[in-house]
């Protein structure tokens, strides 16, 4: 004999149903066209990002996880899970270059140090942005070449990761 699951199970799986639909409302337009969803589904999730009043679009996120019931999650979790770990890792990426500009303006090792890590054709540039970034800190100028290194550096460890594939 087969048991059912308890209330307690079913109203939990059906607010894991309506947050999933919550985050498809949070996607872009473009977001939402990749994703295979029903009709209605699609339709509902695109007037609820039109609403702006709290109740109205309370009410639009309940009758989402209605119709979230009838469709086959996993796919829709899937594929937002994919997007949110390639949005980890760039976020991650980021982070990595942003590290080493802040070394390469306090440290004058770090260029030697970076490097050795990194392929770079271009070193005498690379030395350029960093004096130059330098000195605009010093005298309090906009950071042009701040935000210049920024992306070389991102160039830099971009081409890096393509090598290394």
């Amino acid at each position: 004999m087969e048991e059912r699951p308890s209330k307690t199970q079913r109203k939990q799986q059906m607010h894991e149903l309506q947050d999933l639909g919550a985050e498809l409302v949070e996607l872009g337009a473009e977001q939402i066209d990749a994703i295979e969803l029903p009709e209605a589904l699609r339709e509902a999730v695109l007037e609820a990002r039109r609403m702006n009043r709290f109740e109205a679009r309370r009410r639009q996120l309940q009758y989402i996880g209605k119709l979230m019931r009838f469709v086959d999650a996993e796919p829709i979790r899937a594929r937002l899970d994919a997007w949110k770990s390639v949005s980890a890792a760039e976020t991650a990426r980021l982070h990595l270059i942003e590290r080493w500009r802040e070394r390469l303006l306090a440290d004058d090792e770090a260029c030697t140090e970076l490097l050795q890590h990194y392929a770079c054709d271009d070193s005498q540039r690379l030395r350029a942005l960093i004096r130059a970034a330098r000195e605009e800190r010093q005298t309090n100028r906009p950071p042009h070449n701040y935000r210049a290194l920024f992306q070389f550096l991102r160039n830099l460890l971009g081409e890096e990761k393509e090598q290394r594939k």
